[in-house]
């Protein structure tokens, strides 16, 4: 592929900015079995995509077909990228990933469902719309991890009626967890396949309660890393991208 065009793909402008970058010095391209990143000058240079890590101004980019990143989302911010009240989650992401290109109209990589703004913990952001689509779909049935933090003491009849299922006011058909774990007396770990709005805080305001705190700690294998502050993002590895399968 094209330098300009591998560029192009990754997100850095369109292929004309991104030819300007490489003509005026500013890309250089470490390849496998290379010590060293080196400059290229010629925009329509072809180069192996495997392996590749680019160099742009000075800040090195590994080369992703399709990019799949997790987020630890913090509270005060919106997954939404035109936001009414608090931030977006996608400020937090650096431009690359917020303008790689897209078939749609819609460009960068997009949440993986959303959270509440008040929710923190693990979003899941791609530009493939199959893993996208296989991911957050109900019928796909995709376990999702919630530490819930509740305003009075769990009793284990709300515990029973979370796990035989609810009804909410806007679906007759009951919704429940997948499992209820009571780690204290005022914290769960709820486990749902669903995705339904404010599906959480209105499954335990249900069964009488109140939530306090919301956090997704686990989507299918997947769990949010012990090491990630609030506001980080990294790349996923192909290993936990098995986890999600």
């Amino acid at each position: 592929m094209q330098l300009q065009d591998i560029l192009y793909s990754q997100g850095f402008g369109t292929r004309r900015i991104c030819a300007g970058l490489i003509q005026q010095g500013w890309v250089a391209v470490h390849s496998a079995g290379s010590l060293e990143p080196v400059v290229c000058l010629e925009p329509a240079q072809n180069l192996k995509e495997q392996g590749l890590v680019l160099r742009v101004q000075g800040q090195d980019w590994p080369y992703h077909a399709k990019a799949y990143v997790m987020l630890n989302k913090p509270a005060g911010t919106e997954c939404s990228q035109k936001p009414s009240a608090y931030p977006s989650v996608y400020t937090l992401l650096p431009a690359p990933l917020r303008q790689r290109p897209g078939k749609s109209a819609v460009s960068g990589v997009q949440a993986v469902g959303r959270l509440d703004q008040d929710t923190t913990g693990l979003l899941l952001l791609s530009d493939d719309g199959q893993f996208i689509h296989r991911m957050s779909s109900p019928k796909k049935h995709v376990p999702k991890v919630y530490q819930v933090t509740v305003r009075h003491p769990v009793d284990a009849a709300q515990v029973e009626c979370l796990l035989a299922g609810v009804v909410l006011d806007d679906d007759p058909k009951p919704v429940r967890a997948v499992a209820c774990v009571q780690r204290d007396a005022h914290r769960i770990d709820l486990t749902l396949t669903e995705g339904k709005y404010h599906q959480v805080k209105r499954m335990i305001a249900a069964v009488g309660n109140r939530v306090e705190a919301l956090h997704r700690a686990r989507i299918g294998g997947l769990e949010l890393p012990a090491d990630m502050a609030p506001g980080q993002w990294r790349w996923l590895g192909l290993d936990e991208l098995a986890l999600l399968k």
